[in-house]
């Protein structure tokens, strides 16, 4: 069935390194209290500055729906502040508190430090390399993944 063993896949490997990062960000994330999301939606804010939960959620790549519930936990948190739009009154407008900087500033001094040990493992070329064909993958991946089917 295989012409070759599933963990010489490159699938396997893709997953293998998508787990390795997600174990690392997690665990310096909980030292500061926060999931993957939030720290997301933190970083997302901080560079965007106010956006509604719809645009949030795109941006995070998750659902309005669960976006409705992490944007909840963290205004109980302090970290952001949710205020209507001058828009649309029906609109909330998430943007970050100094709680909510300060605690992404402590967790994004720890979480680059990973960013700068993965690219001191390459020469610049490789780094440049390693940028290309990851972007390559993800077009192909996003290429072949079958539209979401209608329920």
């Amino acid at each position: 069935m295989a012409d070759i063993p599933v963990e010489e896949y490159l699938c396997t490997r893709i997953r293998r390194a998508e787990q390795a990062l997600m174990a690392h960000h997690e665990a310096v994330l909980r030292g500061h209290g926060l999931t993957m999301t939030q720290y997301t939606v933190l970083l997302t804010l901080s560079r965007e500055g106010g956006m509604s939960a719809a645009q949030t959620a795109r941006s995070c790549g998750v659902t309005q729906q669960t976006m409705a519930t992490v944007l909840t936990n963290m205004a109980g948190k302090g970290l952001i502040r949710r205020d209507p739009s001058p828009v649309h009154a029906k609109v909330q407008i998430a943007t970050l508190t100094d709680d909510g900087r300060a605690v992404l500033d402590r967790a994004y001094g720890e979480v680059i430090v990973l960013e700068r040990a993965l690219t001191a493992a390459f020469t610049p070329a490789e780094h440049a390399s390693l940028c290309d064909l990851l972007d390559r993958t993800t077009a192909v991946l996003v290429e072949q993944t079958p539209p979401a089917r209608a329920r």
